[in-house]
């Protein structure tokens, strides 16, 4: 199999956070630090080299050691521009995407979605998840992609795509399903992280 070393890790912290009510998310406090200090902390063990993905306040994101990017992309394309901004700086075989509010996102991402792509031979592999009641729901920011597939998102988003599903599809593509949903919540509000935060101190 592979090693991580030729894996680069995107952390996308570019978005508008508008159900934060604008704020920077990726800056936001989550059990006692930045959330983007989270993401940091669980990524590095398994690439070699980190981006992050940011369009505002990249004084604050480059005191963390890594390189800083923005969209190339106007008016916060969503997570397919940080996608190509990632695609663009990456130096490696492979690119894994994860985002910066999922402070809690499972330790084996990179080689589970390594090992479906090498099984499978695909040229992008996202994770899935399950829920109490047993229905899959695709997790399509924590992605596992060869740097190949650079030209095709370029395309895509020219022609004025943002839909990220529908990127996937016209892609050689394939899924990993983690049973642990747990592990893909996202804070999109307050009142989520908020949440996540009690769930994670009643559990310690």
């Amino acid at each position: 199999m592979t090693a991580h070393a030729e894996i680069t890790g995107l952390i996308l912290a570019g978005g508008r956070a508008q159900r934060m009510g604008g704020i920077d998310k990726g800056l936001v406090s989550f059990m006692g630090k930045p959330l983007i200090e989270h993401a940091i902390a669980r990524l590095s063990p398994q690439v070699t080299t980190i981006l992050i993905n940011a369009n505002r306040n990249h004084d604050r994101y480059v005191q963390y050691g890594h390189a800083v990017i923005a969209d190339h992309h106007p008016d916060f394309a969503g997570p397919l521009a940080g996608f190509a901004a990632g695609l663009k700086q990456c130096k490696t075989e492979y690119l894994l995407s994860v985002p910066c509010d999922s402070p809690v996102f499972p330790l084996n991402l990179s080689q589970k979605l390594l090992e479906e792509m090498n099984s499978t031979q695909s040229d992008l592999v996202y994770a899935s998840s399950i829920d109490s009641a047993g229905a899959t729901w695709t997790q399509p920011v924590f992605c596992l992609m060869r740097r190949s597939v650079q030209q095709s998102l370029q395309e895509f988003l020219d022609q004025g795509g943002r839909k990220i599903d529908r990127w996937f599809e016209a892609l050689p593509s394939s899924t990993v399903v983690f049973a642990d949903e747990a592990a893909f919540a996202n804070t999109n509000t307050p009142e989520e992280l908020q949440a996540l935060e009690q769930v994670l101190r009643a559990s310690n």
